[in-house]
C-alpha cells in the first residue's frame, strides 16, 4: 500500500487496519476493539488479529493476520507479539456464522478497500493466497 499516495502516516494506516478488522468482526456480530498500548484487535481482552508492517519508501508491506479457524495451541508455546500470557482467540469460536479463510479474506479485502477509498470488484475466482487452506 502506497501510504504517500493515500496521504496516510504509519499510525493512521495502523488505525485503518485495526478499524477495518473491527468493522469485519461486527458483520459476524462480534465486538472487537483496538488498544493504544498494543497494536492489533482484541475481543474481551483476547487477541484476534495481529499487525505486522514494514514501511519502506512510503509503502507498506505485510499486513494483518486474523485468527479465523486455526489451531491456537502453538500460541501457548510463545509470547504472542512479545506479550507473556497473551490470550489468543479465533473468529470461529465467537460467531454462529460459518467462517472460512477464503470467505473472510474476500470480506476483509472489501472492507479495507472501502475504508481506504477504493471500490473492490471481486472476480469470480479467488487469488491463490485466499484459497490455500479452505479449512482455516
Amino acid at each position: 500500500v502506497d501510504l504517500r499516495r493515500l496521504s496516510l502516516n504509519v499510525r493512521e494506516f495502523v488505525t485503518q487496519l485495526e478499524q477495518s478488522v473491527i468493522q469485519l468482526l461486527a458483520s459476524y456480530d462480534v465486538c472487537g476493539s483496538a488498544r493504544s498500548d498494543a497494536p492489533g484487535v482484541y475481543v474481551k481482552g483476547a487477541k484476534i488479529a495481529s499487525l505486522g508492517l514494514r514501511v519502506r519508501r512510503g509503502c507498506s508491506f505485510h499486513g494483518v493476520a486474523i485468527n479465523i479457524n486455526l489451531d491456537l495451541q502453538p500460541f501457548d508455546y510463545i509470547n504472542p507479539c512479545g506479550y507473556r500470557g497473551m490470550t489468543m482467540v479465533r473468529l470461529a469460536d465467537l460467531t454462529s456464522q460459518p467462517v472460512t479463510a477464503a470467505g473472510v479474506a474476500v470480506q476483509y479485502a472489501k472492507v479495507l478497500a472501502s475504508r481506504l477509498g477504493f471500490s473492490l470488484d471481486m472476480v469470480s475466482t479467488l487469488p491463490a493466497w485466499a484459497v490455500l487452506d479452505q479449512n482455516r
